[in-house]
């Protein structure tokens, strides 16, 4: 496997919504506003094995102190190869010195993200107003 992390924004929106879709995300159920969404993040890390995009993560940020992960995904068939956990790890580089990184996790992307450091913050409580059915 040769992987490879590219932070250019040139992706093809077929190539996106196949990941979105393989991991049965709705936002793939509104492909213009998530393609927007994705080109317009402050942060876009996406990991490739030759021309096939298998995984892709963003970070919405005011640049400066805050930063906020909404979406890490990996084809499904390569999950468990390193490769979420490289994305992050290159959203890690790029944030590292930021004040404040937060993410939502559920099901068992909790493991994920607390192998990758994050934790509950203190007694806070998630709160949302979500339009999508996967979670």
């Amino acid at each position: 496997m040769n992987i490879k992390l590219s932070i250019n924004r040139d992706l093809n929106a077929n190539d996106i919504l196949q990941l979105y879709q393989a991991n049965k995300w709705s936002a793939a159920e509104k492909p213009e506003l998530l393609i927007k969404a994705l080109l317009n993040s402050h942060s876009l890390v996406t990991a490739w094995d030759g021309t096939t995009l298998v995984g892709l993560g963003n970070a919405i940020s005011d640049g400066y102190l805050v930063v906020y992960y909404p979406h890490l995904l990996v084809l499904p068939s390569y999950q468990g190869k390193g490769i979420g956990r490289w994305i992050m790890d290159k959203m890690q580089e790029i944030y590292k010195d930021f004040h404040m990184q937060m993410l939502t996790a559920d099901g068992k992307a909790i493991d994920f993200y607390k192998k990758n450091g994050f934790e509950r913050a203190g007694q806070t409580e998630p709160m949302w107003i979500y339009s999508g059915g996967d979670h």
